[in-house]
């Protein structure tokens, strides 16, 4: 048993989720891990943002970690969690299960507002990148592959 951090899951929180789980396969040795101490040593990773190798001993090794979300990011797990929770929580407020509009936003800057432009090679892969400044905030690169300089 790790100890308690704030990344934790609560026991009502762990029980909604662990029917999303998969089960350990057929054939296979048992589970020595508790899927709860997965998640949260998951949930660590993600909320404090360390890397695996990172994970503090209390939680089991970070390799077998790793393998549970790498697993479950690839037969969809995440993916079936995530949409549930999502799910759940519209329904707790009342709204329907899947919202029917999204709203994006992108980042619109006038092309005559650009301040300067900074122009460069790369020799490693004989490109011409234009970077383009505006305000102080780098926009974007447009890169030429002219193989003979900008």
């Amino acid at each position: 048993m790790s100890k308690a951090y704030p990344s934790n899951l609560t026991q009502d929180q762990y029980e909604f989720i662990s029917d999303m789980i998969p089960e350990a396969k057929r054939g296979g040795r048992k589970r020595e891990v508790e899927m709860w101490e997965i998640l949260n040593a998951i949930f660590y990773i993600l909320v404090e943002g360390v890397q695996w190798r990172a994970l503090p001993g209390d939680f089991p090794a970070w390799q077998t970690v790793y393998t549970y979300f790498r697993n479950w990011r690839q037969d969809g797990t995440w993916l079936h969690i995530h949409d549930s929770l999502r799910e759940w929580t519209r329904i707790e407020i009342e709204r329907h299960p899947s919202p029917s509009e999204a709203i994006i936003d992108s980042q619109s800057v006038k092309s005559a507002a650009m301040v300067s432009q900074q122009v460069g090679f790369d020799a490693g892969k004989k490109i011409c990148m234009t970077q383009a400044i505006y305000d102080g905030r780098y926009l974007g690169i447009s890169l030429a592959s002219t193989g003979h300089g900008c």
